[in-house]
């Protein structure tokens, strides 16, 4: 046992004790994706985004306080490990949250919210100069924690609404903190490779997708090629967040992180909510795709293709965000992105569709490795 301490300073990488952590988001990811295969609607688009952003938040806020204080201590081990228990029954109520499991929701994000008080209480005795960024975090997960609990007291579509208010109030904070006068930045070096390894995370349901799908469909000669075609579009999406799209946004980050760094450092954060809820809504729909090889429902289509545009815009305009101007080289995934949107306009077989949009992620990396050799595409490795 030992007094937590500042830890931006030096270099640093994502600790065992994190990775471990991350897989109990594996597993709400997975129920979420679940829950919208078998409500491929906008109502039931409507609910996994809304889940999936609460489920984000919680694993945000976690790594905010980690990348700043994070000292693997065995009191630190028990919250984090605490933690990761309340994300388990997350992950073991997200399928039905909004139905008959809404208590074991809110008390598993209550849970988390208490774990995160309990370690900012810490910090804030044994850190004087990041008290006034700690008394900024209290209040906020003091706030949050309270419209969670009184969401228990109330009828649901109310309930709901105190949900997103309470994840609203609690991401003011880091826009707070990271404009405050206090002395306590980011650790530049963690916080990328923290992001790219929840990107790793929902990638995996791409890849876990095809499986399923191939075992759904008991491997028919329908399923197969488009199998085959949605783990390149799978590799192909990696290929274009770790060697361009999260390259060049780490790159930005050190750029801009004397003159711009508040700016960029929330552009940076914020921007992966809609790119890694783009990632997994492909992932729900590549399953689908798989079993449905023959004829595809327009709402696959969606899910896939729209998936595919939204990444690929999220990373186009976060990256342009991040420097505060428009960056010419960026034109091309925002064109794609359109490309991918009248994909799912055409009532085609499931190959043609997933073959297309692989195709389309391939072409997005080859020129953007044409750009980076070439000078105009400036990266640093994630």
């Amino acid at each position: 046992m030992r007094a937590p301490s500042l830890r931006t300073d030096g270099g640093r990488s994502a600790s065992r004790l994190e990775l471990f952590f991350d897989l109990a988001f594996v597993l709400v990811v997975a129920e979420l994706a679940i829950a919208l295969r078998e409500d491929v609607t906008w109502h039931g688009f409507g609910v996994f985004a809304g889940l999936f952003a609460t489920v984000w938040w919680s694993w945000v806020s976690s790594t905010l306080y980690a990348n700043r204080f994070d000292h693997d201590d065995v009191v630190y081990r028990l919250y984090k490990l605490g933690s990761m228990a309340a994300v388990v029954g997350l992950a073991a109520a997200a399928s039905e949250a909004t139905g008959k499991r809404f208590t074991v929701f809110v008390v598993c994000h209550l849970l988390l919210r208490l774990m995160l008080v309990l370690q900012y209480q810490r910090a804030h005795r044994h850190v004087p100069e990041a008290r006034p960024i700690t008394r900024l975090y209290l209040a906020g997960a003091v706030a949050g924690a309270a419209l969670w609990a009184v969401s228990l007291a109330v009828p649901r579509p109310a309930g709901f609404a105190l949900w997103a208010a309470a994840v609203l109030v609690e991401a003011l904070v880091p826009l707070l903190a990271t404009r405050s006068r206090a002395d306590v930045p980011l650790h530049v070096e963690h916080l990328p490779e923290r992001f790219a390894l929840f990107v790793i995370l929902v990638l995996g349901e791409p890849v876990a997708a095809v499986a399923h799908g191939l075992y759904d469909a008991d491997w028919s000669g329908e399923a197969l090629p488009v199998a085959v075609l949605a783990f390149v579009l799978a590799a192909a999406l990696w290929w274009s967040y770790f060697d361009l799209a999260g390259a060049r946004a780490k790159r930005l980050l050190d750029e801009t992180g004397q003159s711009n760094g508040a700016h960029s450092h929330d552009v940076y954060v914020f921007g992966h909510l809609p790119l890694t809820l783009a990632l997994a809504t492909v992932g729900a729909g590549v399953e689908l795709a798989v079993v449905e090889a023959g004829d595809v429902p327009a709402g696959t289509r969606l899910l896939v293709a729209g998936g595919v545009a939204a990444y690929l815009a999220s990373a186009s305009i976060t990256a342009s965000a991040m420097t505060g101007e428009v960056r010419r080289g960026w034109w091309w995934p925002l064109l794609a992105a359109g490309v991918a949107l009248l994909d799912a306009l055409l009532d085609v077989p499931a190959v043609a569709v997933i073959g297309a949009l692989a195709a389309l992620v391939c072409a997005v990396v080859v020129a953007g490795l044409v750009q980076r050799s070439s000078g105009r595409l400036a990266t640093e490795e994630v």
